[in-house]
Formats: structure tokens, sequence, C-alpha cells
């Protein structure tokens, strides 16, 4: 190619790259695009887009995520969510050139580690990811459906999703299942928890994540479709939160889900149950909202986390976790 540009994205991009994605997919997913654009707009800070094209022509895109913090981790990463090339441009470099150009932005920016998924049987994708320099992290994505964590459940009550609802099933299911939620206060997350929230992760990693919780904050509340995180409370004190969110269309996938960014109980709670009430209830509400699936990433030291995960019928994904640590060429 002999007249290409690589730059950030921005609005009026929005349909090409709902059409690129509709060409590779077979679904357009604009109101994806839309809301993931107008993140990137809105904030600079937390987000970084590239495209290349010819001419005026936008071939290839990607969306990465700044990330601190997330699933335990003590550092800034970002996160590749999606990438795309325009069929008739594809095996041109183009994607080589959107990594670049997100790679360049993150050195300037002090990140020096891009991360993504890939399903491990889609070998075009992983095998570009590979050629791109990427390697397994030391992570794995674990997942489960979305059905209740006692065995049966027969009815599941409605949900408001207003902050200020408490639900509790009284139809089926194991009488622990059903007695954790009972006796622990279960809500959904509000801005004024975030500093509890920070207090409790410090309690936990032995750090301080004030950046990653308040830009998690304003997703979660300001950002995101659906709001889906919640805390659990004793006698007005937050002893647990777990943060998450609905994805539509999040690395390539169409159908709904939900992805645990994290999730932290008081060490002063442990053993309690109360993580055991937060997932389930967490799990009735994703129900609600016809969301079939949640995931969330556990480090492979992290074994208290995975433990409690498979223990709650978390399984291991067949999602690969790759990592790229940029090179003294990119410095």
């Amino acid at each position: 190619m002999s007249n290409y540009f690589i730059r950030p994205l921005c609005p009026t991009d929005l349909d090409r790259v709902s059409e690129i994605q509709s060409r590779i997919t077979g679904s357009p997913r604009k109101p994806f695009f839309e809301k993931l654009l107008g993140q990137v707009t809105a904030n600079p800070k937390g987000f970084i887009s590239c495209g290349a094209g010819e001419g005026s022509t936008l071939l290839g895109f990607a969306f990465a995520r700044i990330q601190e913090g997330d699933f335990g981790s003590p550092d800034t990463v970002a996160v590749l969510d999606v990438i795309g090339v325009a069929t008739e441009a594809q095996g041109k470099g183009i994607g080589r050139k959107v990594i670049s150009g997100i790679e360049e932005i993150m050195v300037k920016k002090g990140i020096h580690t891009l991360k993504t998924q890939s399903e491990w049987s889609d070998r075009a994708m992983t095998g570009f990811f590979t050629a791109s320099g990427f390697k397994l992290a030391s992570s794995q994505i674990v997942e489960r459906d979305t059905s209740p964590l006692c065995e049966e459940v027969a009815e599941i009550a409605p949900v408001r999703m207003d902050s200020r609802w408490q639900v509790h099933s009284s139809a089926g299911g194991n009488d622990y299942d059903r007695l954790s939620r009972d006796r622990i206060l279960i809500r959904s997350f509000k801005k004024e928890d975030c500093a509890a929230i920070i207090r409790i992760d410090g309690k936990i990693t032995g750090r301080e994540h004030q950046a990653y919780f308040e830009s998690k904050s304003r997703e979660m509340l300001d950002e995101a479709g659906v709001r889906v995180s919640v805390v659990a409370e004793e006698d007005g004190i937050v002893t647990g939160f777990i943060m998450a969110r609905v994805d539509f269309g999040e690395f390539g996938k169409i159908d709904a889900e939900a992805v645990i960014d994290t999730i932290g109980v008081h060490p002063a709670y442990k053993g309690g149950g109360v993580g055991h009430a937060l997932l389930s209830q967490l799990l009735l509400n994703l129900a609600n909202l016809k969301v079939e699936t949640v995931r969330t990433q556990v480090s492979r030291e992290n074994y208290d986390l995975q433990r409690f995960l498979y223990k709650c019928g978390f399984d291991t994904s067949q999602r690969l976790v790759l990592k790229k640590v940029l090179n003294q060429t990119h410095m």
C-alpha cells in the first residue's frame, strides 16, 4: 500500500466500522459500536482506538480498554476488545498496522502490556495474534451459565434494576442458597459504595487501586447499558462486592453475556457466605435479563478464587488469554 493512514477512530467512523464487522460476522452490531465509540470519545484516558486504511477508506479498526487492577492484577495493561479488517483487505497487512497503531499509543501512555482473548478453535485469529507477537498469558477464563447456584429453582422473582432492590427467591433450590441471600443484604452498586470497595480491595491485595475502581464505577453507572454490579451489606457496612457488566458483542461474541471484572469480600467476613450470596443474587438478576453466560478471568496463582469459582459451577472456557509485552523497539 502506498497511500495508507493510521489514526484514532472517531464517531463518524461508525457506519464503516459496522459495515466491516457485518461483512465479517454477518451481524453489524451497530448499537454496540455506537456505545463503544461514545465511550472512547467521552473517556480518552480509558480507551485506545485505531483505524487504518488507504486514501480516505477505512479498512481496519481496533478498540482497546486501559485497565488497572482488573482480576487482581497490580499492573496497568491495554486489553484489545475487538479488531476487524475489511474482507477485501485481509492478507494485506492492515491488521498488523492496526495493532502497531495501538502499541504506539500505549507506549506514549507508559503502558507496555497488551492482552486479548481468542477462541482456541479460531485458527485464523489465533494464528494472527501469534504472528503479531502474542503468547499465552498466565491466567485463564472460566465461565458458567446463569442458572441458579442451587440445583433446582422453579421460578425466579422479578428484578428492578434501580439501586434499591433486594430480591429473594422462595421457589425451589437448596436451603443454603436461599438462606445465604436472605440473611445477607445484597443490593445494586451505588456511587457512594466506591470508597468502601477500594478499602476492601486494599485489605485483600495490599495495594490501592483507587483510579481503577473510580473508573470502573463511572463505567458501571454512566457508560454501561445495564447495571448489574452488586454489593453485600451488614448494618450499613459494605462487606463484599462484585463488579460486573453486560456486553453485547465483545471479542466477536454475538450472544449477550456478562463479565465479572472483580469480586471481593472483606477478610473479616470471609467464610460467612458473603461471596456465595453475591454470586447467587447476580445469577438471578442476569437470568431475568435473559443473559445466558457469565465469565471471568482468574490468575493461575489465585487458588482461593479458583476454588470458589469452581465450587460455584464455573469451568474452563474455550477462550485463550493472550499477552504481548512490548520490546525495546517500541520504547
